[in-house]
């Protein structure tokens, strides 16, 4: 069983070899579902994975209904064309593989490995711009959206300048899960955290997303603009702990922690609502808004934000106070000068 290779049709590109537990994995974070192509052992062709008996079962909220059939898989996009596999459990990296002439676009710091043949070009703007070039107005005006969300005003282009196949990889910042998005499927638009991007096809653009609401720009822990990742290519977000995907139904409302939102599709409204009680406000300890969603749509959540993890390793830290918890010295504040743990 640990030594079965899967194959999976994502986005027009065929990805594997995997194991049978890294197919479960994509389909419980949403980057698959019944409806993908899966080849593996036993199987003479492409067959959804809700057709394949040992990967069926896995499927959550099936209401037993067969569902349409598949659309064939058709690459013709504007964005360059990219195969990927995502490497590792907790701390993950994507491996991105281009042709010759083909790019990737990634934020600065974020490369792990690249083969030789991959050559690197800092560029003004998000890099959005398609075969052929995008001109100089459509380099600022992509710059200035980067410098509004808090980014650098460049990204960094992999290209593959060399013969055949080439490989370069990009790492999670933070322990957490990478997920692919295809964004031809989610209708050429996803909204997300700006800090949850990490690398895409050439072509994507990286802009922003205002919250035209008061509240959502004052409270909503993001201000008034978010990221909005636009085209028809893939792009790989990042988010903390495990991901749930969540479809809410037209009208279905959820109330979310606000640094638990990685993303949603555009179609989501999103809100932001007091907690209501003053006594839960000041000593609940979960704030005092949190976020609303309503469907319909898609959305994905985290369960370890980042700045809830800085948090604890801040408190935690000596300099800041903090203090060692929980690990049963008898000797208390003595231990701590014993084994270097004090500050002096």
């Amino acid at each position: 069983m640990a030594d079965e290779q899967w194959f999976m049709a994502i986005g027009g590109h065929q990805v594997g070899p995997v194991s049978r537990d890294d197919v479960v994995t994509n389909l419980r974070n949403g980057t698959i579902d019944g409806n993908t192509l899966i080849f593996g052992p036993g199987l003479t062709n492409w067959t959804p994975l809700k057709d394949v008996p040992e990967l069926a079962s896995f499927l959550t909220g099936a209401s037993g209904a067969r569902a349409a059939a598949p659309p064939p898989i058709n690459p013709g996009r504007r964005s360059h064309e990219i195969d990927f596999r995502i490497v590792g459990s907790e701390m993950q990296f994507v491996e991105v593989e281009l042709d010759p002439g083909e790019s990737a676009v990634a934020e600065a710091g974020s490369m792990m490995y690249m083969t030789p043949g991959i050559s690197m070009e800092t560029v003004f703007g998000d890099g959005a711009q398609q075969r052929g070039g995008g001109g100089v107005m459509s380099a600022i005006l992509g710059a200035g959206k980067r410098l509004i969300t808090g980014e650098s005003l460049f990204m960094t282009v992999f290209t593959n300048s060399g013969g055949g196949k080439q490989q370069v990889s990009f790492a999670a910042p933070y322990p957490g899960k990478i997920l692919a998005m295809d964004l031809k499927q989610l209708g050429g638009q996803l909204i997300c955290q700006k800090d949850s991007f990490l690398c895409a096809a050439r072509g994507v653009s990286i802009g922003i997303a205002f919250q035209r609401r008061i509240g959502v720009g004052l409270f909503g822990g993001e201000g008034f603009i978010m990221q909005k990742l636009e085209g028809d290519g893939l792009c790989f977000v990042h988010a903390g702990g495990t991901v749930h995907p969540l479809d809410l139904g037209p009208g279905q409302t959820l109330r979310v922690d606000t640094g638990c939102l990685v993303a949603l599709q555009p179609s989501v409204g999103y809100d932001i609502q007091y907690v209501g009680k003053i006594k839960t406000a000041l000593f609940g300890g979960e704030g005092l808004f949190y976020a609303a969603l309503t469907g319909p749509g898609r959305v994905w959540l985290q369960s370890l934000p980042f700045s809830r993890m800085a948090d604890r390793i801040y408190k935690a830290a000596p300099a800041a106070g903090g203090r060692r918890q929980g690990e049963g010295s008898i000797l208390g504040g003595l231990g701590d000068l014993l084994d270097g743990d004090s500050t002096r």
